[in-house]
Parts: C-alpha cells; structure tokens; sequence
C-alpha cells in the first residue's frame, strides 16, 4: 500500500534543507488538515501557516533554537481556542444551516449537547480544544508523508513567547503544538537513513 511505504518513509526531521515546498503540495496539505476530524466538526483552533524568514527566526528563538524552525519551507502553528463561548457554539450552528440549506431549528439537540462545552469550567474547556488540534496535526503528518514533504511535530517551545510573537492572547488563541514543513538535509541530520522502529503490531494491538 503506497500511504504504508510513505509512513515508513517519513520520521521527524531534525535539520532541514532550506528548499521550498511546493505550493500544490502545501495546498493539499493546508487542505488535508481542514477536513481533518474533529469533535463535532467544531474545530476549536486556528492554523498559522508560517513563511516569512523574520518570524520564523524568533520562532526559532522561543523553540529553543531547533533549527528547523528557520531551516524549513513553512511553520504550521496550531492554536486552540482559549474558551468555547455560546456564542461560537450559535455562528457554528448556524454556519452548517446554511451550508446544508436546512432550517436552524432541526439542530437544536445538537446544539444543547455542544451546549455542554460552555459549561465546563476554563482549564477543561481549554484542554479539550488543545487535544482537537492534535487530531489536526496527525491528519497534517500523513498527508505531508503523502506528498513526501518532510514534517516535524513539536512541543518543545515555549508557548507564551510563540502566543506573544503572533498576538495570540488577543485573538483568544493560545499556540498548541508546531509543525515544520520541508525537506530532510540527509548530510546533517543524524536521524537520516536510521532504520524506523516501532513497536510490532503483536505487542501494540490487542483484540478484544
């Protein structure tokens, strides 16, 4: 199966190349991670598609200097949302009546169990939408590995600096998790050519 050949092909790249990623590639990539799944569809986050040279420098500052930050094509920033308000609850609401041509009254049971969200208090609140950006991130992995773009998910970085570089607190957003868009410089990075090792699916699965 191709997408199996291409995981095993892919790993986390820790020294990048400087090369530009297509724009085609990008675009599906951009896209692969807006149909990704969430919880209800909501998407409690915002992506930041990151390629100017200056904020990726400081981003590399508040990553603890990686040099991927600077050494890659695009920065993918995935920033949740800081509380889920009724008021997003209502425009997301009446965002799919719209799109599905159909009466927003014939959602309200859905509505009343999004409702729930509200109600949780802001540390649960903001726990919850930050796991739905990892959905996002992992759709982003595989499909960066399908169109064989190099990607690194990180965490290492300090979150207030990177919500401080992109204005974040006054969008309601704080900085998540990071992914690195480019390609591998195979003669610098010592992870390069290693063999992939995973747990084998005798000891990862069990069936019940």
């Amino acid at each position: 199966m191709e997408l199996i050949q291409k995981l095993n092909w892919r790993y986390a790249t820790k020294r990048m190349n400087g090369q530009e990623v297509p724009e085609e590639k990008l675009d599906n990539i951009l896209e692969a991670i807006r149909l990704s799944a969430s919880s209800a569809g909501l998407q409690p986050y915002k992506v930041f598609v990151i390629k100017d040279a200056a904020t990726k420098e400081k981003l590399k500052e508040a990553a603890f200097g990686q040099p991927q930050l600077t050494e890659a094509s695009h920065v993918i920033i995935f920033a949740s949302w800081k509380d889920v308000t009724q008021e997003k609850i209502d425009d997301y609401i009446g965002f799919i009546a719209s799109e599905r041509n159909i009466p927003v009254e014939s959602l309200d049971a859905f509505k009343a169990n999004l409702g729930k969200l509200v109600d949780m208090d802001a540390e649960q609140n903001f726990k919850w939408s930050s796991r739905q950006t990892y959905i996002a991130l992992g759709t982003g992995l595989v499909a960066a590995a399908f169109e064989e773009v190099d990607a690194t998910p990180m965490e290492g970085f300090d979150n207030s600096k990177v919500d401080e570089i992109l204005g974040l607190e006054a969008k309601g957003l704080s900085s998540v998790s990071i992914m690195t868009l480019g390609y591998r410089d195979a003669a610098n990075d010592f992870l390069s050519g290693a063999k992939k090792v995973r747990r084998s699916k005798e000891e990862l699965f069990e069936l019940v």
